[in-house]
């Protein structure tokens, strides 16, 4: 038991910061970290070293997040995600902070299912083959909605700018 405290401790910042980027809103991030790591400690006996404790761990977050947007008694409201440029402490310039807000409002835009898939490689720094056991998907569906992401963050990113210009 002490084994498994100390790896869900060493993940609470990253679950944290993937909890975060689902829900926009740090008080709804709390509340899924809360949830998800006592729905992980009730099913501990679940995880299989055949993978990383820690993509176990953000798929049991994750999922915890299908249930609460599935159960409208639990549907919580949802910040902007402009709210991010505020909480990234690299963003200290105001062109920075624009720019972080500019790529929150074109992530928002994207597909759930695009957008779960470049939180958990992105935000959540897990590998494909992780990242892709944790959505549940094929690598190659994995791969294929990330590209498909990042293309549409760059679209949007260029049309931004041209929009500046």
């Amino acid at each position: 038991m002490g084994d498994f405290h100390q790896q869900i401790e060493n993940c609470l910042p990253d679950l944290w910061r993937y909890a975060f980027a689902l829900t926009r809103n740090r008080d709804a991030a709390d509340d899924l970290l809360q949830d998800g790591v006592e729905r992980a400690w009730r099913k501990r006996d679940l995880w299989q070293p055949s993978g990383t404790f820690k993509s176990w761990a953000m798929k049991v977050v994750l999922n915890t997040y299908r249930s609460q947007l599935r159960s409208p008694a639990q549907r919580q409201a949802v910040a902007p995600l402009d709210d991010i440029a505020q909480t990234v402490a690299a963003a200290d310039t105001l062109t920075d902070q624009l720019a972080l807000g500019e790529t929150a409002r074109a992530m928002a835009d994207l597909p759930e299912e695009q957008r779960q898939a470049l939180l958990s490689v992105v935000v959540g720094g897990l590998s494909y083959k992780e990242a892709a056991e944790t959505l549940d998907i094929p690598i190659g569906t994995l791969m294929s909605r990330l590209g498909r992401a990042r293309a549409a963050l760059k679209a949007a990113m260029q049309t931004d700018e041209s929009q500046v210009s």
